[in-house]
């Protein structure tokens, strides 16, 4: 398979480094959604909102936002989803979104089951 023309610098780079690799990687490395392109790059860096989900499982469920974890939740499977429709199919942006979905979920089901109790417990004092 030989490699594509590019003209930035970053893609002659690119196209260097896929020559040292073997030739089952190349494949991979180039992909169209692949390290070689913004399409890797960004739900790479996404997984920095899944890190701070994970992060938020260990903080006192009254501290978290319910609007912002619906917001993740939602998002997350929206983009799930688009990855799966697109060309080229972007298995890395969906991994990405489905856990920030999933944490994002998590989270939110944590904070309602919290607000739901303290409610409760405000009518029982009330009475």
């Amino acid at each position: 398979m030989p490699p594509p023309k590019k003209n930035s610098a970053y893609q002659r780079l690119m196209i260097r480094i896929s020559c040292l690799l073997p030739a089952k990687l190349r494949p991979v490395f180039l992909h169209p959604a692949g390290p070689t392109t913004v399409f890797f790059w960004a739900p790479t860096f996404k997984w920095g909102l899944v890190l701070a989900g994970l992060g938020d499982m260990k903080r006192p469920p009254n501290t978290i936002s319910l609007t912002q974890t619906a917001s993740l939740m939602i998002t997350g499977a929206i983009w799930s989803r688009y990855s799966l429709i697109i060309t080229p199919k972007n298995y890395n942006l969906f991994s990405v979104n489905a856990f920030t979905c999933l944490t994002g979920m998590y989270n939110f089901i944590r904070a309602l089951l919290y607000k739901i109790e303290q409610e409760k417990a405000q009518e029982k004092d009330s009475e």
